[in-house]
């Protein structure tokens, strides 16, 4: 059976900790798998604009002996005249994966519906769990075992990055707190989702609107844009109504000392963070963003593993 990876609980406990172990392994060997060596082709998709993912999926896919087929939908077929899964039954024909970069996340469920090789989230409004991957690794890479660690993300609770920590962490057995204004809490089904997957792994979910109590001792600390692609002519009421929750210096003395900072980027200086912390001797983001091509790497062995 083809496994595809949509959101961040499609892979249970065990097989987030494999992937992320290969990641670990591949990145110190970068070129040793060749699952692609033909070349074979994956198709990436592109629906929003990119540079963190456009770059480590096509940096990643020839690293593995292939060759990326950047495609936008502007300039194709997908979503004007033709279903994802009509899309998805051609493409599978003539490539070994799909990544697709979207909004809906019922656009990438019925391409995996409607195909027999792997599909891969690349982003979309509900979940971002490539990021997910690439996160947990820097924060497994700077704090050791993921299990037990305390995590606060301060901001929109409803994003795609807010809503796939909750899962990610709870699947790693982390104690993730998301501090955001209420209106702005993630989907109840995905804290429901998140919660149960918890009770199983040790972990917790907590959403508050206290950025404060989120933040006391914890180990990482993460924030995201508070004007998502798609939402900017929301930006001067975004501003006004997160601004209590901008990780500042003052913020990330409330963490552990030896906390790090992530965010996913790209980021609005000054806005969701302060420049003296996004630049500061506690912010991990460059090796986060260099992780996004080893942990999409090593999803890739694992699912074209499994196809």
């Amino acid at each position: 059976m083809t496994r595809h990876f949509l959101r961040d609980d499609d892979i249970t406990p065990a097989e987030q900790h494999e992937i992320l172990d290969l990641a670990v392994s591949m990145k110190a060997a970068r070129w040793d798998k060749r699952p692609l060596e033909g070349p074979e082709t994956v198709a990436v998709i592109f629906d929003k604009s990119s540079t963190r993912t456009r770059v480590s999926f096509a940096v990643g896919i020839a690293d593995l002996g292939g060759q990326p087929l950047i495609i936008s939908t502007a300039n194709s077929q997908l979503g004007g005249k033709e279903t994802p899964s009509d899309t998805a039954r051609v493409l599978e024909r003539m490539v070994a994966a799909i990544v697709w970069r979207t909004y809906g996340q019922e656009g990438l469920e019925e391409m995996a519906r409607g195909t027999t090789v792997p599909v891969v989230n690349a982003l979309s409004d509900d979940f971002h769990p490539c990021q997910l991957l690439a996160d947990l690794l820097t924060i497994r890479e700077h704090k050791g075992a993921l299990a037990g660690l305390s995590l606060a993300f301060l901001g929109d609770g409803g994003s795609n990055m807010a809503q796939s920590y909750a899962l990610a962490g709870a699947t790693a057995g982390m104690n993730v707190s998301i501090a955001c204004p209420a209106e702005f809490s993630p989907a109840p089904s995905v804290i429901g989702d998140a919660r149960a997957i918890a009770e199983k792994t040790g972990g917790s979910i907590h959403v508050m609107e206290d950025p404060a109590a989120a933040l006391q001792g914890v180990d990482v600390v993460v924030t995201d844009t508070w004007v998502s692609m798609g939402k900017e002519d929301e930006k001067a009421e975004r501003v006004a109504t997160f601004g209590r929750y901008q990780v500042d210096a003052e913020k990330m003395a409330l963490a552990s000392p030896e906390a790090i900072f992530l965010h996913c980027l790209p980021a609005d200086r000054g806005f969701e963070v302060a420049p003296e912390v996004i630049d500061g001797p506690q912010s991990v983001i460059w090796d986060e963003s260099e992780n996004r091509l080893h942990a999409q790497k090593a999803l890739l062995v694992w699912l074209l593993e499994r196809a």
